[in-house]
Parts: structure tokens; sequence; C-alpha cells
């Protein structure tokens, strides 16, 4: 079990709440499921640092010995919402058995979990088989790579910035960073280690003030509406991330 770092942006009070609330989430599976559950473990921001009171999800992985079904998924996540819809909306489950055969548990995700999981609850530690850098890539490669191309493309051509589109907008641009600190390392970090890393790594192509400047945003917890104007760089961005990856943008 490692220790929680402390990490620029990171609020003490707002790490302590999502704390709390992911050990009585945890607390609520056990009840249901006793014995079954092997570990309940933080991931994410909460995990490696930069843990944020705005913008940052609160993600809980959780081990048990046949999965969990889509009824006790359910009743975890009413329950949640019964002690804190605010903090209810920022969890993000990820699940699987003893054999991570089953649920919802991708590479980059197993991967965060063998390097950076605090442990809630843990009977027995599991230890799945690390994903190749090959595995990382081509998960990269897909989905994940293809959504944030499609936001970016979004984002682009809007005239004005929603309330509701600031956190996504800022993960846009933001993105750059972690898939290529993923794509190059096959590893996870937090968001100021990957903005450090693509600022020594040079990357042709890619706007790297953009992206430090989204992550002093999220460190302030601020409105990135002074950062709108540069919405017309993201699908550059993406082409820059393309290139890196051979992959078509």
């Amino acid at each position: 079990m490692r220790a929680i770092e402390r990490a620029s942006g990171a609020d003490d009070s707002a790490v302590a709440a999502a704390r709390g609330f992911a050990a009585s989430v945890a607390a609520s599976l056990d009840a249901k499921t006793g014995a079954g559950l092997l570990g309940a473990y933080l991931l994410g921001s909460l995990a490696h640092g930069g843990f944020n009171r705005r913008y940052s999800d609160i993600d809980v992985a959780f081990v048990t010995e046949n999965g969990i079904d889509q009824t006790t998924l359910e009743a975890i996540k009413t329950e949640a919402a019964a002690l804190s819809p605010e903090l209810a909306a920022k969890l993000s489950i990820f699940w699987s058995n003893r054999q991570f055969s089953v649920g919802r548990f991708p590479p980059l995700d197993r991967v965060d979990y063998l390097d950076h999981a605090v442990a809630l609850i843990e009977r027995e530690r599991i230890d799945p088989v690390r994903p190749t850098l090959q595995d990382i890539r081509d998960y990269l490669g897909g989905a994940p790579f293809a959504n944030w191309a499609a936001s970016a493309t979004h984002f682009a051509g809007l005239d004005t910035l929603g309330s509701d589109q600031r956190k996504p907008y800022l993960r846009a641009l933001l993105y750059p960073a972690r898939f290529i600190l993923s794509w190059i390392t096959g590893g996870m970090a937090s968001n100021d280690d990957a903005v450090a890393f693509v600022t020594e790594r040079k990357i042709p192509g890619l706007d790297v003030k953009l992206v430090a400047a989204a992550l002093r945003c999220r460190r302030d917890a601020s409105d990135p509406d002074h950062l709108f104007p540069a919405r017309a760089v993201l699908p550059q961005q993406v082409e820059a991330c393309a290139r890196l990856a051979g992959l078509p943008s």
C-alpha cells in the first residue's frame, strides 16, 4: 500500500471528503458481499496525487471473488447518491474478479491499480498480469483517441462554452499530456507529472504552453473560459499526437 502524495492542486478538505466518501462506498459493498470483497482501492488522483475539488473524479476499484452484478452495482450507486449527491456525481467504479476476466478494468486502469492503488479494504492483494506497452498502445489508439479527437473537433467548432462544458473542455486541453505519457511509458501519472513529461520531451507540433495553461486552470479550480479562444488549436494537438503514435488524425 502506498501513501497518498501531496500534489499541486490538492485541496486537503476536498481530499478528506472524497476519501471518506469512497470509504463509505467500499463499506457498503463490503456489507453486501462480505468476504467476497477481496479489496477496495482508490485509483486516479486520489491515489497518485493532484485531486481537485472541482475537476477530479473519485476513482474506486473493487476486486471481488465473482465480480459485481448489475443489481448490486446499481444499489451501490443509489446508496452513494444518498450519502452525497455531489460526490456521487464524481464516482467512477472499476471492478473485476480475482482473475481480472470480467468487469470494467481497462488496461491503463489496471496499470494504475498495480502501481498506485491505495487500499481502503484489503483481504487479499490480487496481482493481475501487467499489460504490455503494446497492450496499452492498442487500447489508447482505439476508443480513447477517437473519443478525444471527436471532442476536440466538437469544441473547436463551438461559438460559446456552456457551463456544463467547462470540465470536458478542460479535459480535452489536458488530454495530450496524459496520452503521450502513457503512449511512451505504458504508465499512469498525475496531470502535473504528465505535463512535465511532455514539456521535457518537446513533442513536434504540440502546443505545450496551452496544455500547461490548462493545468494551471485545473490547479486553481477556475473556469477555463479564458482558454476558450485557444479551441482552434485542438485539431493541431490531435494531429501532433496522431503523428507521434502513427495513428490517423
